[in-house]
């Protein structure tokens, strides 16, 4: 039986490699809501969907799968920081549970490569999902001790959502579930225009042609930098990446001048439940620019870490 509270902590690759503090927000946040995060020892690539399964849809499968049964090995479902390892896990998931014939070929695989065999007792998760819909912005004004005052461009991105028959969140067309939590921590969300298409980054376009992602991108930063937000608030370390490396290349190469900070949900609210900036890594993206999260400091406040 799957513990309750308790997730299998999927780390992907992008996170733990270029964006640790990502991790320890994350980690912060749930563990002071009360969940309990195991580390999955031995755990892979998910595999990223764009590029794998593009090129082979079983071993994409065999390698997910793989990454589902060290869960269920510890009874517990996963939780994911990451819109393509959400997208990747709860697919291949939800497609072997109900697809006998994929399951037994997959199992067939897995026995190859160690003790291994995919039962289906597992769900995958998102945190941003958890946050949104789970704890939710009723639940998370009892735990915040302080609340910021910025204007945030929020992006998905495309896997959190898409296919909706899939996800079973809330429908791509027009969600809200992030801004209705973050209304919660301070946050004025600012709509713009295509606020829900592509950063560019993602389905294997940024590693199989450069020019393509940036030009995506380019639209993209267009649209935010009409409506002059102070953050770009993302839920996913890919998306992150785009919009930090992606806002200097177009700088350097455009003409431009953008210097939008992007901050991840985790970060934004581990820092309204009592995290120091020092520790969540705030202070590499502001750059000097506090006031941006000059908000209100709660009567409840607690000790920081």
């Amino acid at each position: 039986m799957v513990k309750e509270n308790t997730f299998a902590f999927f780390l992907g690759c992008l996170m733990p490699n270029r964006y640790p503090a990502i991790e320890k927000s994350t980690k912060f946040v749930m563990e002071k809501l009360g969940y309990e995060l195991l580390d999955m020892e031995r755990a892979t690539c998910c595999p990223a969907p764009g590029v794998f399964r593009s090129f082979n849809k079983i071993d994409w499968m065999v390698a997910a799968a793989r990454n589902l049964c060290i869960a269920e090995q510890m009874d517990a479902d996963i939780l994911t920081v990451c819109n393509g390892c959400f997208g990747t896990l709860q697919e291949v998931n939800k497609h072997l549970k109900s697809n006998e014939e994929h399951r037994n070929m997959v199992n067939e695989r897995l026995k190859e490569i160690g003790d291994y065999e995919f039962k289906g007792t597992i769900d995958v998760r998102h945190v941003a999902e958890v946050l949104g819909y789970e704890v939710g912005p009723w639940g998370i004004e009892d735990v915040i001790v302080r609340k910021v005052n910025i204007r945030a461009a929020i992006h998905y991105g495309c896997h959190f959502l898409k296919p909706t028959r899939i996800r079973e969140i809330e429908s791509s067309e027009g969600p809200s579930i992030i801004e209705e939590f973050v209304e919660a921590l301070g946050v004025e969300s600012v709509r713009f225009k295509e606020q829900l298409t592509c950063c560019g980054a993602g389905g294997g376009v940024k590693a199989y042609d450069g020019t393509a992602s940036m030009t995506i991108f380019g639209e993209k930063m267009k649209n935010i930098d009409e409506v002059k937000p102070d953050i770009i608030l993302d839920i996913c370390p890919f998306c992150h990446l785009q919009y930090e490396t992606g806002q200097d290349y177009l700088n350097k190469n455009k003409s431009c001048n953008y210097d939008y900070p992007v901050i991840h949900l985790s970060q934004l609210t581990a820092y309204c439940m009592g995290m120091d900036q020092e520790f969540i890594g705030l202070q590499y993206q502001l750059m000097g620019r506090e006031y941006i999260f000059g908000g209100e400091e709660l009567e409840k406040e607690e000790e920081v870490i």
